[in-house]
């Protein structure tokens, strides 16, 4: 299960301590301060508060140089040693392990995991959701599905709710806290202890996603979901699809020294970067087998990673 770490958490304090009055120093690059989001008919009180909030968050992100969305150039340029390296500590640990219950930030080394099975996706939209906003939640995960396609080799698609195996949520703070029906109808699997976490995320939880094995065969995935608040604005929205749903197939895990790179808590880059669609291709490439330990492996990723970089040049390392 993937949750926002520390950094980004602490983006999240600054922001509510605009949005409660809190004085402030005036940053001359600030721009000025948005209009409250309007809210939909139907949006409760806590629910219009983080339509507020995640606003700030996101020009605070952005008055930093965060969020970035041109993938990355000279200035982030990686080799293939560094691409090996990151593919390591992302596809073969957890960012986070389940204690009595509770999620803590512990990672936890695995063998690789990956889809077997076509990835069928269905997307689950909240009710205060305008209808030009779930046009565009629909039109933005069917993209991303294509691209992931393309990338990976590995069938994605979208489909119905019958026949998905990974679902992305798109709700508001009242509907995600009731979610618990839904989420045991769409993963007959899911155990108490996961409602609770996937329901009962912080104010500080930008977005989250789990996975489930295939079966007993830990190896394969077999189902999964996406979990993301409706009320972030526009390119927050888009980040966590884009995060969420590609860690989905298998990269897990984030590494601080993954750059220009989404699994990487600095939130320097906004949406998937070359380098991420290096991984993606990595973790797809047939000579790997699901089920692999780290040490069979690396070899096999070196190999992958000299010949992913060896047409590049510089000033193409990191371009979308």
């Amino acid at each position: 299960m993937r949750l926002k770490a520390p950094i980004k958490l602490a983006m999240f304090v600054i922001g509510l301590s605009l949005l409660l009055g809190c004085e402030a120093d005036v940053v001359s690059s600030k721009p000025p301060e948005p209009k409250p989001v309007a809210p939909p008919k139907g949006r409760s009180e806590l629910s219009q508060f983080y339509l507020n909030s995640f606003s700030r968050l996101q020009d605070d992100f952005l008055v930093k140089g965060l969020l970035r969305t041109d993938g990355g150039g000279v200035d982030v340029a990686f080799t293939a040693n560094d691409l090996a390296e990151n593919f390591m500590k992302i596809a073969f640990f957890a960012e986070f392990s389940m204690v009595n219950g509770r999620l803590v930030a512990q990672e936890v080394a695995f063998p690789m995991r990956r889809w077997q099975n076509p990835v069928v996706i269905n997307v689950i939209l909240g009710e205060t959701l305008t209808e030009s906003q779930q046009r565009a939640d629909q039109a933005e995960v069917k993209r991303f599905a294509s691209r992931l396609e393309r990338v990976t080799g590995h069938p994605i698609q979208m489909g119905s709710r019958q026949s998905a195996n990974l679902f992305v949520l798109i709700l508001n703070e009242d509907e995600r806290l009731a979610a618990g029906p839904l989420l045991r109808e769409i993963i007959p699997e899911i155990s108490n202890v996961d409602i609770q976490a996937l329901t009962q995320i912080t104010k500080n939880d930008l977005c989250i996603a789990q996975s489930y094995s295939e079966g007993h065969a830990s190896k394969y995935i077999g189902r999964a979901l996406v979990i993301i608040r409706d009320e972030h604005p526009d390119l927050l929205r888009k980040s966590c699809i884009h995060e969420e749903i590609a860690q989905s197939l298998g990269l897990s895990n984030d590494s601080d020294a993954a750059r220009p790179s989404i699994f990487n808590d600095d939130e320097e880059f906004g949406l998937l970067t070359t380098h991420d669609e290096y991984l993606l291709r990595i973790l797809y490439d047939p000579r790997l087998t699901p089920g692999m330990d780290a040490q069979t492996a690396r070899p096999i990723v070196d190999q992958i990673a000299r010949e992913l970089m060896a047409p590049e040049t510089p000033e193409k390392i990191g371009r979308i």
